[in-house]
């Protein structure tokens, strides 16, 4: 159902009713107060004859003049107590064998009459009208009553339509526009014009359109950056296939080793671009048991530095647990340890420690390498940024850091060493020893 439809009905119907009862209350309080009056009528009509017969000095005969001024529809009848008939007006009722006085109905020929019977001065005076003829006074009196409130009834339905129409005007202008938009047009809509209430809505989906946008202009550069990215390492696995066929020997392992080495770059890359996408998505993250800090340091320097030498040194860990899952945490805090080791000397150490503070659990990762200049390490949270180093890495590990600490409301910050290198520090949300308990 429409909602031009759906305001129509509801808005008509309640018109209606609200109309409708009105019409019914006054028709009826109308209906009520004619009766009255009419009743009161007979009772005037009748008394005046009694206050005029008591003026006359003998009863006069029949036929006299004497009731022409009773109104239109009126009969009346004067009866003595004995039951003498001293007056009638033409077609009045014979009412001689109803004594009783007041108001009362009663059929006399097949007619139905309404008739007030008052008694003086040994005289009882009728007054009577036809209830046909009040009906049918009462059924013009309720058209002419009713008549108004259904030209105001249909009036409003009228204005009701025009103004439901004009009000959704705005809204049929805004879905004329967005039918005829291009699937790549996401500029925004024009408010101009619209309607304070509308306002809102249009507010909303421009921004909507321009997170559409800008996740349509993230997703194509991660699309372009990707195949330019995983072109290199096919093009070399391609080549050194291809001198695998050609050659034999040395030349033919050394040719399938270097092979093997990109497949395993593409392989890595591909499971980076892979998370990362996890990460920036709607993926439902199982929670599991809370990460404990010194767990989450163990792994990430197990998976960093596989084998001997060790050249990672952790200081003291305080005891914390972290309010985001393990695997997670592991795997941002490993990345900064790889890093730190590609980029430093063979023999230099990289340093690992952390502290506990009211923004959570902050790691360090100190390197001795080259460092980063203050722009740098603005771009270094990037895509595909490698810097000076094109060989080194796929770009991605500080983007998936970064993507980590940002999903679980964290933090990447990338400063400069105090005695050279890199200081990569990430704040990871930490639990309350209440969560932890709960």
């Amino acid at each position: 159902m429409s909602l031009r439809l759906r305001l129509l009905l509801w808005i008509g119907v309640s018109l209606c009713l609200l109309w409708g009862g009105v019409a019914a209350w006054t028709l009826h309080d109308l209906d009520r107060q004619m009766r009255l009056t009419l009743d009161r009528r007979l009772a005037m009509s009748a008394q005046m004859v009694a206050g005029l017969m008591e003026q006359l000095p003998a009863p006069p005969p029949r036929a006299v003049p004497l009731f022409e001024g009773l109104g239109a529809g009126i009969a009346c009848q004067i009866v003595s107590v004995r039951g003498e008939v001293l007056a009638r007006t033409p077609g009045a009722p014979d009412t001689r064998a109803d004594p009783a006085s007041g108001y009362a109905e009663q059929t006399v020929r097949g007619e139905r009459w309404r008739s007030y019977t008052v008694v003086a001065n040994g005289l009882r005076v009728t007054t009577a009208d036809r209830l046909t003829e009040r009906d049918a006074m009462l059924m013009d009196i309720r058209w002419a009553a009713a008549v108004p409130f259904i030209a105001a009834l249909a009036g409003s339905l009228v204005a009701l339509w025009l103004g439901v129409s004009r009000g959704l005007r705005p809204l049929e202008r805004l879905r004329r526009a967005l039918a005829r938009r291009a699937p790549e047009a996401l500029e925004p809509v024009a408010t101009q014009g619209l309607p304070r209430d509308v306002l809102p809505l249009a507010d909303s989906l421009n921004q909507l359109l321009r997170r559409v946008g800008e996740a349509l202009q993230r997703e194509r550069r991660l699309t372009c950056d990707a195949a330019h990215e995983l072109r290199t390492p096919l093009t070399a696995i391609k080549t050194h296939l291809q001198v695998a066929r050609i050659t034999q020997g040395p030349d033919a392992a050394q040719a399938l080793a270097h092979a093997a080495e990109g497949a395993e770059r593409l392989q890595n890359t591909l499971g980076q671009l892979l998370m990362l996408a996890r990460l920036e998505g709607a993926f439902d993250w199982e929670e599991g048991p809370p990460a404990r800090a010194d767990e989450v340091a163990r792994l990430a320097m197990r998976d960093a530095e596989p084998a001997p030498p060790r050249r990672i040194v952790c200081g003291p860990l305080p005891e914390a647990a972290l309010a985001l899952p393990q695997a997670l945490a592991a795997t941002a805090l490993r990345n900064l340890l790889d890093n730190a080791l590609r980029y430093s000397p063979p023999d230099a150490p990289v340093r690992l420690q952390a502290a506990l503070s009211e923004a959570g659990l902050r790691f360090e990762v100190r390197d001795q390498g080259p460092g980063l200049t203050a722009a740098q390490r603005e771009q270094a949270a990037q895509r595909f940024w490698r810097g000076r180093h094109a060989g080194a890495g796929s770009g991605l590990g500080l983007s998936i850091v970064s993507a980590i600490a940002g999903r679980f409301g964290g933090r990447l910050e990338l400063l400069a060493g105090e005695e050279g290198g890199l200081c990569a520090a990430l704040t990871l949300p930490a639990l309350s020893s209440t969560d932890e308990g709960a």
